[in-house]
């Protein structure tokens, strides 16, 4: 017997470990993205290959049909900000894994100067120094709504925020202990 939450793997390993374009590829997206290891990049494809596969699958059914399923499908990539309200099956065709890591959390930490490096971004969203419509989320992972994009600030408790001194009283530092409290 197996665990009932993980049913399936969330990912798909390459077929050959050491093809040389696919492995400089990875790296670039590991270096440029701030991923922490390959299989973050592998889950990222399999969750694009699921979108890709499911476009195509809503394609080959009846007319009626079709526009149904589409619409479920379109209705969770709008809500991610990844296609367009009138968007059409080419454009699920069309998505690349960018538009996936450009969704990421820590990326959208880094574009949006919250950070100064994309590893910095990482570590930020780990430390619980993030939240998204007022709740921490510290997974870099995280998939940013399109709803949520303006929501994305630093932590009330954070040190990384400007306006701490108006938290603990105009002009006093930040409490490190409790003597210094008194």
């Amino acid at each position: 017997m197996g665990s009932p939450r993980r049913l399936k793997k969330k990912y798909k390993t390459p077929q050959n470990p050491f093809e040389k374009e696919r492995m400089t590829e990875e790296l670039g997206y590991l270096g440029k993205y701030g991923l922490r290891n390959k299989k973050e990049l592998w889950k990222i494809k399999f969750k694009l290959s699921r979108f890709r596969q499911l476009a195509r699958e809503s394609r080959a059914l009846p007319a009626d049909l079709q526009e149904i399923r589409f619409n479920e499908l379109k209705a969770s990539l709008v809500k991610l900000g990844l296609i367009t309200e009138d968007g059409h099956a080419d454009d699920v065709l069309s998505l690349t894994i960018e538009h996936f890591l450009d969704r990421r959390l820590q990326t959208y930490v880094f574009k949006r100067g919250l950070a100064q490096t994309i590893i910095q971004a990482r570590q930020l969203v780990t430390h619980g120094h993030i939240t998204v419509h007022g709740k921490v989320i510290d997974s870099p992972s995280y998939l940013v709504k399109k709803k949520d994009e303006e929501n994305v600030e630093y932590a009330i408790n954070s040190p990384f925020r400007e306006d701490v001194s108006k938290i603990w009283g105009l002009g006093k530092k930040a409490p490190v202990s409790i003597e210094e409290e008194n």
